[in-house]
């Protein structure tokens, strides 16, 4: 039996940085797996569906979804824990959280794979990563493949010109609210992450490696720029926020500005959450999983689909 855990994932996926950095926030041995052809038919073998991050145990167990995996994984490692105490608090992290992977998603895949700089730059990180040792005169046309089939997915996060405007206008907001928030606090609930981290940060961290929403997260946002980082290798360096009635009113406040103002109400692509849900701050894994992926993933994707992986 093996003592580490695996991660099969890839840098160009938001889903499985987020549970890379759970992984290295919480000191669990893993071992980090960058899927590729050379490794496809371990990960066909265990893999239920194929996307990424997937996540083999030490006794051999497969996991797969992001959130269910860290839901798990909570269980067996509960310290420093990721949900604060609070209630409120609690709801608000993974209130952001679900918005993180379920709005964040869309700006990150339409800059991605809406401005041709964009494309060339992600089309040949994916290349590169999925066709280790691939040959330059290859190259060009395996970049070409990735971007043609890429770039007929963006219907499926409602890119288009006529959604445009509104899918960056509510980037720009989003890193207007974090910048405010960010320069008061090491993370998002104070000096160590919470749920709500690992999903938006992985989002973000996907547009601070893209040329067009980097330029901008730079230009407008140097906190973000420094939480991302610190959320490669996150830390518990204290308590969570404390304050006054009011702080705490201003402090959620902010945050449901976040999750609410940032993802306008006519681009909604799902349906509420049915009656009879599990409470915050432990959402059904099944139900998350299956909304992700009618939402995120309508066909099986290839390894190349990882940027809207589970």
């Amino acid at each position: 039996m093996r003592e580490r855990y695996r991660i099969f994932g890839s840098e160009l996926s938001p889903y499985s940085v987020k549970v890379r950095s759970y992984f290295r926030y919480k000191n669990i041995p893993h071992e980090w797996i960058i899927r590729s052809n050379a490794n496809e038919d371990e990960f066909r073998q265990h893999a239920k569906l194929p996307l990424i991050p997937l996540v083999l145990t030490p006794d051999g167990h497969a996991l797969q979804d992001s959130t269910p995996i860290i839901e798990q994984l909570e269980t067996l490692f509960p310290d420093p824990p990721v949900h604060p105490s609070d209630p409120a608090a609690a709801f608000l992290s993974a209130l952001i959280e679900e918005y993180a992977d379920e709005w964040g998603n869309k700006p990150m895949f339409h800059y991605r794979w809406f401005y041709p700089p964009d494309q060339q730059s992600a089309g040949e990180r994916i290349a590169r990563s999925m066709m280790p040792g691939i040959s330059d005169a290859d190259l060009s046309a395996a970049v070409e493949m990735v971007k043609q089939r890429m770039t007929g997915r963006l219907a499926f996060v409602g890119s288009s010109a006529a959604t445009k405007d509104q899918i960056e206008a509510s980037y720009v907001r989003q890193l207007e609210i974090l910048e405010r928030h960010l320069s008061r606090r090491t993370y998002l609930f104070g000096a160590r992450p919470v749920f709500a981290d690992f999903g938006l940060y992985a989002q973000l961290y996907q547009c601070s490696t893209d040329p067009t929403p980097a330029s901008i997260m730079r230009a407008r946002s140097p906190h973000v720029v420094q939480w991302i980082q610190a959320m490669l290798g996150p830390r518990n360096e204290g308590e969570l926020s404390r304050g006054n009635s009011s702080n705490r009113r201003s402090c959620r406040c902010s945050r449901t500005r976040l999750a609410a103002r940032s993802s306008p109400g006519r681009m909604r692509t799902r349906a509420r959450s049915p009656p009879g849900r599990r409470s915050f701050p432990s959402p059904s894994a099944a139900g998350r999983s299956a909304r992700r992926h009618r939402s995120t993933t309508p066909n099986r994707s290839p390894p190349c689909g990882n940027a809207i992986s589970g």
